[in-house]
């Protein structure tokens, strides 16, 4: 191999351009033997893949188990909520606190909840018997478990005080209103203020979380409640960490659960809303069997359109069993992929649905190439030669795009991923990809040499027989020709490449490769694409975090509508905010006094310290030092009824004679809109860096806090990493391949696509959630999937302009990048009819990514690479350079040798 150095050229240079050849050529060489290999060795690389997948597919039967827990799934893994609730949990017990702890939909342990609606216009407060008779058939209500009945009283939470049950202070409520009903007395007489309420035995209870949809008396000092639309009521069961236990209990949340559905039926007059432990995880779940029979539909349609994309009028050179083996290698890898999840004791979870769609994008493409490649190898060739070359030609991009699916996925299955969900989505896609990879040159590649058998045989291509001369198809009828035509025609008009007749490449090299460059459409594409990037940085302004775990559930869920309803009725205030001051703290010293109240500012509270301070002042008792402020606190305030549940916020210690509080707690709740979600966020974010700043040492925690802390962080972290991984690669091989240039476009192409994604679905409504993160990682191996091979074939081209170079490109590449991007495309159609908020997201993403992929090489690159570098006119100066060497080689040939002169 000889390498003349250019004038100018630097050694470093050409050293480096000899190293890219070399890798190149030495690829092509190794893919090229590949090939040969499998084409002499078809029958074992069709028979290993196939045992492989009944192997791991009865494993798939056996092995199939559901994640149940879905707090580990979707919420941060590694969060600072998780270690305040250590924390707190080991300064009070949770499983005590669930009541006063009050939290949307992530309540831990077991509990029923049930959401009362009255009629439009209606008052619920005047339906309190009605709502009482419920309530009591919930108490009555028994679960049968080994032979013994068990009962709401067997299972309860029990106050500490009395070891009855604990029970929402709205039911007390409802007994008073139902009390003077009975007693002809007025409900003006019972006296309900919002969200504060006084109760019978003195007690001050905070109902804004039980009582919704209030309207206020008119210029009411006390706040006293008009009406009311909805009542909430929880019942909370004990959490004994016991199996059987948490069996009973599941089985007393499911009678429940029936039973309202049963309550719904004989009381019309009132809409039900009910909500136990396991629905989340239920109707999480329920996105799974609803979308079954969509993706056996989406399959027939992804396998509808492989068939007829790769058919051609030539019953020789046509190729729809290929197309149709092509997707089937993708369902079978993937069936291995799950066989191996499960065998590696791997639970599934809902979101895996996305894998048989991100699969099955960059499997096809492989297919589709492989299947252009083997058009543009020479019909002369054994069918042998011809696979070696087409693996030679596609296998090495093909190699490419398959690590970087394998590096990105990698990143986010790496331990800086904080959402386990995403992690376990990774880690199987890792495996689909190397399967997917294996199965590609293995099985397809099988079936590749078996249908260039055929045609080198000249076998129908579908009826498998065959195919008559051209002398005895002449004497058929027109439909018997039409069937058996094998292209005959066309060889008669010397026809270099049979090929070309196939209807996409017909339709890109006469009619679309000519309008898209032509001079008068290229304004409006780049009009088109200042849009696209205007509209894409808007969304990207926009971006708003997934929290709120309603996107993963099945959109006609009993969960969402519960959390709709309570959204719209009991969103007036947060989630309640335990505050816990772990540490002595002089709460006789005025100045602390003065830095609580400054804390507490704003929110409702829910104190026994403020309502010590106000019982102080009401006995204008002084309390100025320790001694006498422990005194009064244990000996007098403590023992009065309305304040004996306090006890459960104070922790006392005793050395020698004399007491000290080590520990308290106390209740915080903002007002808040319809956006609870958000605002609690802030809350958090606002309270937390205080408890580092003031003198006060104290921790705030609510269960939902540990599915919202720093969740944008944690979901956005995998596919931050997995972009920086890909382009780390990039970067690093800008000199190991052919031209430095194609890896320049190809980031510029890449991060154009995911930015627009990344807008154009938050415009979409779209949140940045475990799934639409997946998608985003998909994005960036998609793009490159399918613009890798188009940038380097027009980088590499060595015509006289770049337009001639473009169409070439199209040309080449573009055939399967049309048939694998409407394959996948017209695959996601049936997942719009999934009615499930995660298909939704799933589709939007998957659909943007898809068009806006196919946008970029069909219409943006074509026009945008005829504007700027590679510049084609030193390949036009070597050409001219090679002719004009041929001519004065052969003018001094001729003059050395006058015989040859005189005999011309």
């Amino acid at each position: 191999m000889c390498f003349l150095r250019r004038p100018g050229a630097s050694a470093g240079w050409i050293w480096w351009r000899m190293l890219r050849q070399v890798i190149h050529r030495g690829l092509q060489s190794f893919f090229y033997k590949l090939g040969l290999f499998v084409s002499r060795h078809p029958v074992f690389f069709l028979t290993v893949p196939a045992v492989l997948t009944i192997i791991f597919g009865f494993s798939l039967l056996n092995r199939f188990q559901p994640d149940t827990d879905l707090e580990s799934l979707v919420a941060p893994s590694h969060s600072l909520a998780k270690i305040e609730r250590s924390l707190a949990s080991s300064l009070f017990s949770l499983d005590q606190s669930k009541s006063q702890l009050y939290s949307d939909l992530h309540t831990p342990g077991r509990y029923g909840r049930v959401i009362l609606l009255s009629k439009p216009g209606g008052n619920i407060l005047h339906q309190a018997d009605v709502i009482l008779q419920i309530h009591r058939a919930v108490l009555e209500m028994k679960v049968n478990y080994k032979g013994y009945n068990y009962t709401f009283s067997h299972l309860c939470v029990l106050r500490n005080q009395d070891k009855k049950c604990v029970l929402d202070d709205i039911i007390s409520v409802l007994e008073d209103l139902r009390q003077a009903a009975l007693s002809n007395k007025t409900t003006a007489r019972v006296q309900v203020s919002y969200p504060n309420t006084k109760l019978k035995d003195g007690r001050s209870s905070f109902i804004g979380h039980q009582l919704g949809g209030v309207m206020e008396v008119p210029n009411s000092k006390d706040q006293r409640v008009k009406s009311a639309r909805a009542i909430q009521i929880t019942y909370y069961l004990q959490t004994y960490g016991s199996v059987t236990q948490d069996l009973i209990g599941e089985k007393w949340e499911s009678e429940f659960c029936k039973l309202m559905h049963k309550m719904q039926l004989d009381h019309q007059d009132l809409q039900l809303y009910s909500l136990a432990s396991f629905s989340l995880w239920k109707d999480f779940h329920q996105t799974s069997l609803l979308a079954r029979g969509k993706i056996l539909v989406s399959l027939m349609l992804i396998l509808l359109t492989a068939t007829l994309s790769s058919s051609m009028k030539d019953c020789l050179r046509s190729k729809p069993f290929l197309g149709l083996l092509g997707v089937l290698t993708i369902c079978i890898s993937s069936v291995t992929a799950a066989g191996i999840f499960f065998i590696t004791d791997g639970k599934y979870n809902s979101t895996l649905l996305g894998i048989p769609f991100f699969a099955m994008g960059h499997g096809t493409k492989g297919v589709f190439e492989l299947l252009s490649g083997w058009r543009r190898t020479r019909e002369n060739l054994p069918f042998k030669d011809r696979v070696a070359d087409a693996y030679s030609d596609v296998m090495v991009s093909y190699t490419m795009t398959s690590s970087l699916y394998f590096i990105a996925f990698g990143m986010g299955a790496s331990p800086f991923t904080n959402i386990e969900a995403v992690k376990v989505f990774c880690q199987n896609m890792c495996v689909s990809i190397l399967l997917n990879y294996f199965y590609i040159f293995s099985f397809f590649g099988s079936c590749l040499v078996f249908a260039g058998q055929l045609e080198q045989n000249r076998y129908h291509s579908i009826f498998c027989c065959k195919i008559p001369s051209a002398e005895y198809l002449d004497r058929k009828p027109v439909w018997f020709q039409t069937m058996m035509n094998d292209g005959h025609q066309h060889s008669s008009h010397h026809e270099t490449n049979p090929y070309q007749h196939h209807f996409i490449q017909h339709f890109l090299r006469e009619h679309y490769n000519e309008w898209i460059t032509n001079i008068y459409v290229k304004p409006f594409v780049v009009i088109l694409y200042l849009i696209y990037a205007s509209f894409s940085f808007m969304g990207c302004l926009q971006i708003n975090d997934g929290a709120n775990i309603i996107n993963l559930l099945a959109s006609e869920s009993p969960s969402v509508s519960y959390a709709l309803i309570q959204q719209k009725y009991f969103s007036n205030y947060s989630p309640v905010i335990g505050f816990y001051i772990y540490e002595p703290l002089e709460y006789w010293n005025g100045t602390v006094q003065e830095d609580l109240k400054t804390l507490s500012q704003g929110f409702n509270t829910v104190s026994w310290i403020e309502q010590y301070y106000q019982f102080l002042r009401v006995g204008n008792i002084s309390a100025t030092n320790k001694s006498d402020f422990i005194s009064i606190l244990q000996s007098s305030f403590l023992k009065k009824p309305e304040f004996q549940h306090f006890k459960n916020d104070i922790i006392f210690s005793k050395a020698g004679d004399e007491n000290n509080i080590i520990a308290s707690r106390l209740y915080l709740v903002a007002r808040t809109s319809e956006n609870t979600q958000r605002e609690a966020v802030e809350l958090l974010e606002k309270l937390r860096p205080l408890s580092l700043i003031q003198s006060i040492k104290f921790i705030v925690f609510n269960p939902t806090f540990v599915f919202m802390d720093h969740y944008g962080l944690s979901v956005t972290m995998p596919v931050l990493i997995s972009g920086f991984g890909i382009l780390l690669v990039l970067i690093l091989t800008f000199f190991l391949v052919i031209h430095p240039l194609g890896n320049f476009w190809l980031i510029l192409s890449v991060t154009s696509i995911e930015l627009g994604v990344l807008g154009l679905m938050t415009l979409w409504n779209v949140d940045m959630d475990c799934i639409s993160i997946l998608c985003l990682i998909y994005t960036l191996n998609f793009a490159i999937d399918h613009c890798a091979p188009l940038l380097y074939t027009f980088v590499l081209a060595t015509e006289h302009t770049r337009t001639q170079c473009i169409k070439n490109s199209l040309q080449e590449h573009g055939t399967a990048i049309l048939q694998n991007v409407s394959s996948f495309l017209i695959g996601l159609v049936p997942l719009l009819f999934v009615p499930s908020n995660l298909t939704f997201t799933l589709f939007k993403c998957l659909l943007l990514a898809g068009s806006c992929t196919l946008l970029h090489c069909f219409v943006i690159l074509p026009v945008f690479l005829t504007f700027f570098p590679p510049s084609k006119k030193h390949h036009k100066k070597k050409k001219r350079a090679k002719r004009k060497e041929r001519e004065e080689i052969e003018c001094i040939e001729i003059q050395e040798n006058p015989d040859h002169v005189t005999a011309v």
